[in-house]
């Protein structure tokens, strides 16, 4: 489990493609460390991966095709930055939201504003996910939790403001108009809305 509270971004070290698996490297503070062991789960870039490999500071983690095929750990390269975040231990302040680490798909970014002192970025996904991204709900993009504005139930886009601690703790500044994230959609609000659908769907 993880609440989308990333604790930091950090560029990978090494990737090794083969048939259907990739593997890759990430050295991490000394800090973020703590009690970690071989079969830990870290979220990267919200994807729940298995620590494969210790050695020092650096973990390896492995991505097999189904992940490759519907999220952004396939275009992994040396120097790609990476948001983490540990796996939520008992008793942890739950700051975003319940996530799993189960990527839904990814979304693309269509347009990126600077105000002064803000930055905006707005997303596109798939027409049929809008019903569960609602006004001041929230959604996981990359591993962060996120406060949904202005979604655009026709197009199929919404927007996300970021402030400048987020930027700074994540990979979001570097983002540019026709990246990728991977996206994950609340599961409780998933239940809901296809309850509730379901439930007029029976009574008409």
């Amino acid at each position: 489990m993880y609440t989308g509270i990333v604790q930091g971004n950090y560029p990978v070290k090494n990737v090794v493609n083969k048939p259907g698996l990739l593997t890759f490297e990430i050295e991490l503070p000394q800090e973020m460390l703590t009690d970690i062991k071989i079969g830990a789960s870290v979220a990267s870039d919200g994807v729940c991966l298995t620590v494969s490999k210790i050695n020092g500071q650096t973990l390896s983690f492995d991505a097999m095709e189904e992940t490759l095929n519907k999220t952004t750990l396939g275009g992994l390269k040396e120097g790609s930055r990476v948001n983490i975040e540990r796996s939520a231990s008992m008793g942890d302040e739950i700051g975003g939201h319940i996530m799993a680490g189960h990527v839904t798909g990814m979304a693309e970014i269509v347009r990126i504003d600077r105000p002064e002192n803000n930055h905006v970025i707005t997303f596109k996904v798939p027409l049929e996910w809008m019903k569960y991204i609602l006004q001041k709900g929230f959604v996981a993009l990359d591993g962060c939790s996120l406060t949904v504005t202005d979604p655009n139930k026709t197009n199929g886009t919404f927007s996300v403001h970021l402030i400048p601690e987020t930027l700074r703790q994540t990979s979001f500044g570097w983002k540019q108009v026709g990246d990728k994230v991977n996206v994950e959609l609340d599961n409780r609000t998933q239940v809901i809305v296809d309850t509730v659908e379901a439930y007029l769907k029976d009574i008409k």
